[in-house]
């Protein structure tokens, strides 16, 4: 397994705190990307004015700590593309 899966990996254990769903089945992720032990995430949130901003990243950051290897994380909250409900995994919504 890539380093970018055992992030990808960790990160599925991130849940929203709202709504006790991974992150990443969420497609709250972007982008990972590694080079020489140094993580950078790309990461959106379902808004832009999301309260529990901090906490969410902190918990993204401390996750992708965890991965045997990786010594330096960055987080990029980018909205842009802006979320949408479909980037949920599994989504069932009628348009």
């Amino acid at each position: 397994m890539t380093m970018k899966e055992e992030v990808m990996t960790a990160l599925e254990g991130v849940l929203d705190p709202e709504l006790g769903i991974s992150i990443v089945d969420m497609g709250l992720i972007y982008k990972v990307e590694e080079s020489e032990g140094s993580v950078t995430v790309d990461m959106t949130l379902t808004n832009p004015a999301c309260p529990l901003a901090a906490m969410i990243v902190n918990m993204v950051e401390d996750a992708t700590v965890s991965v045997k290897g990786v010594q330096k994380v960055r987080v990029n909250l980018v909205f842009d593309p802006p979320w949408t409900p479909e980037r949920i995994k599994g989504w069932q919504g009628k348009k």
